[in-house]
């Protein structure tokens, strides 16, 4: 049986081994989280000379660590450490080279740096997402992902392949991922750490060339038909539950939307770590009931988890919330705590190998910052709780608790406001989470092949869904549901001493008797201290057997009556003896 608060596990036979948090793997999260950051604002050049001058260092601090590690297995261990974050973020430097370089060099820098109009024929790679625009802009814009297959600007056919931001206007939310389409407009550059070649700005609805098969485009029609059958539940709970669900938010009523965002329940509309965490424990739970081995089961859940993913989409952002949910369930059920640091570390390496882009997404830095409060304070804080509570109920305030404290400073700086109702809103609405993501992941493929099957999972979903959306207006229209906070770097370091500061007093609130057992320890300490008389005379007291010569007859009570004036005389009057 794990030990949450020492980190101990505790084996069969009843002795216990101390399993300490491993942080070897921080270093190299740092380092290519820190290049990666700073690729996306360099060019080619100065990213393939990061990327050389920690090759360099790297291969001397392995030289070193070999030399090191007869003598000394620690400064060893420490060397091999260092060399490997050099490593790595060398890689990532090389990536983020790569990157830049197709965008300064590639088949569309000469028609970004000119500027006019083009013709161009594209490859349709994402699901288009509506663009926020001004009211007066007249009309809705859609951005779409996409890559260039040939271009032609003043007369000239470029062929290349290069990746595109495509943000158009009325005929743009229809196309779909494997259609090849025409249409015109001006390239521009895009802004700093966006990892696209260029942004077109479409002027021209999109012709339709050819269309190929898609796995997205058959999850984008899975999803809408799951919008669909779900239309006839109360408005509410028909805009909410799609988005729970599979992250779909088309139909969320803006006022909903305004009091989500309100009461920090935002995360609930879109596909988070916390959804995969319940599909892929879904799954485990399947396999424990059927009795299916420990591989089997492991191969089971990774499958299932693979299907939920496509089935919303293989968007960066959901593979992200994939691996960090996945990290964050192991922190929760397994019994080595210490090893959850290191798959975190380990997936967040990866994803910055794969996209360094993601170094500067705040959705990938809440992601990290949530999933780290889980693997560091969730299981500390379930611990300390009282033996009375069930484990579910405490488990269902530390993880959202651990993670609302580390996400905090970031959430303030993006949005300086705080949310008193935030933690209770998430804990009273994270029993309802469960049903509605795992009914409602069910009801989708039933709603797109079976519909009439689909009818009981989406109703039980859509009532907790509804459920949901009723805590987030109720909490929003509490009196002081949003608070002004200060914006700045001062509002982020006042939060962030807030989270510090919140771990021990919520230690102190569980542990009332630990701490009037401790104050009453110090009190004692103090009371022996000052009847030995061992404090001197510089700030402390002492035991003193001289007197100071005082006259503490002050002190008493003066005796009543009349008494004899003190008249001082004047300068230079004589004083008459008595005769």
């Amino acid at each position: 049986m794990a030990d949450p608060v020492a980190g101990t596990v505790e084996p069969a036979g009843g002795a216990t081994a101390s399993k300490r948090t491993d942080l070897r793997l921080v270093p190299a999260v740092l380092v290519t989280w820190s290049v990666a950051l700073a690729g996306a604002f360099i060019d080619a050049a100065w990213s393939a000379s990061v990327a050389g001058v920690l090759a360099v260092v790297g291969g001397l601090l392995l030289v070193g660590a070999r030399r090191r590690g007869a003598a000394s297995v620690r400064a060893g261990t420490m060397a091999a450490t260092l060399a490997l974050a050099c490593v790595l973020g060398a890689a990532v430097a090389v990536h983020c080279a790569v990157v830049a370089n197709t965008r300064e060099t590639g088949p569309l820098s000469e028609a970004v740096a000119r500027g006019g109009g083009v013709f161009i024929q594209l490859l349709v790679t994402g699901m288009p997402a509506e663009v926020p625009t001004p009211s007066q802009s007249g009309g809705n814009r859609w951005s779409v992902t996409a890559t260039s297959l040939e271009l032609t600007s003043n007369g000239t056919v470029i062929r290349g392949s290069a990746e595109v931001m495509v943000v158009g206007g009325t005929g743009w939310q229809d196309v779909r991922p494997g259609q090849s389409i025409r249409t015109s407009g001006t390239l521009k550059a895009v802004r700093e750490g966006q990892t696209q070649a260029a942004l077109l700005s479409a002027s021209s609805a999109p012709i339709i060339m050819t269309s190929a098969f898609d796995v997205r485009r058959s999850a984008g029609e899975v999803r809408r038909q799951f919008v669909a059958a779900s239309s006839w539940l109360p408005p509410d709970a028909a805009g909410l539950m799609p988005g729970m669900v599979t992250g779909d938010t088309t139909a969320l009523l803006e006022s909903l939307e305004a009091d989500m965002k309100t009461t920090g329940m935002t995360h609930l509309t879109a596909v988070s770590g916390a959804n995969c965490s319940l599909v892929l424990g879904g799954f485990i739970l399947l396999a424990r009931c059927l009795r299916l081995t420990r591989p089997v089961a492991g191969v089971l859940a990774a499958c299932g988890l693979m299907a939920f993913v496509v089935m919303v989409g293989p968007d960066p952002s959901v593979l992200r919330a994939a691996v960090m949910g996945t990290v964050g369930l192991a922190a929760l059920i397994g019994g080595l705590r210490g090893r959850s640091l290191t798959f975190l570390c380990l997936a967040t390496i990866v994803l910055l190998l794969l996209d360094p882009s993601m170094a500067a997404n705040v959705g990938f830095l809440l992601s990290v910052l949530a999933t780290l409060g889980i693997v560091l304070l969730a299981t500390r804080v379930a611990s300390w709780m009282p033996s009375s509570v069930p484990r579910w109920l405490a488990a269902g305030v530390a993880v959202p608790l651990s993670a609302q404290l580390l996400c905090g400073p970031v959430i303030v700086a993006l949005q300086p406001q705080c949310t008193p109702y935030a933690l209770i809103a998430n804990v009273v609405a994270g029993p309802l989470v469960a049903p509605v993501t795992i009914l409602g992941t069910i009801a989708v493929p039933l709603a797109a092949t079976l519909p009439w099957l689909a009818v009981v999972p989406i109703a039980v979903a859509g009532t907790c869904a509804g459920a949901v959306a009723g805590l987030a207006r109720f909490f929003a229209h509490m009196p002081g549901a949003a608070l002004p906070w200060a914006e700045g770097p001062a509002g982020v370091v006042a939060m962030a001493t807030m989270s510090l500061l919140s771990i021990p007093i919520v230690w102190m609130l569980l542990h009332p008797a630990g701490v009037w057992g401790r104050v009453l320890g110090v009190h004692h300490i103090i009371v022996l201290l000052l009847e030995r008389g061992v404090i001197t005379k510089h700030g402390r007291l002492e035991a003193c057997k001289e007197t100071s010569g005082r006259n503490y007859q002050w002190l008493l009570p003066k005796t009543p009556g009349p008494r004899a004036s003190r008249r001082i005389p004047s300068a230079g009057v004589m004083r008459r003896r008595p005769p």
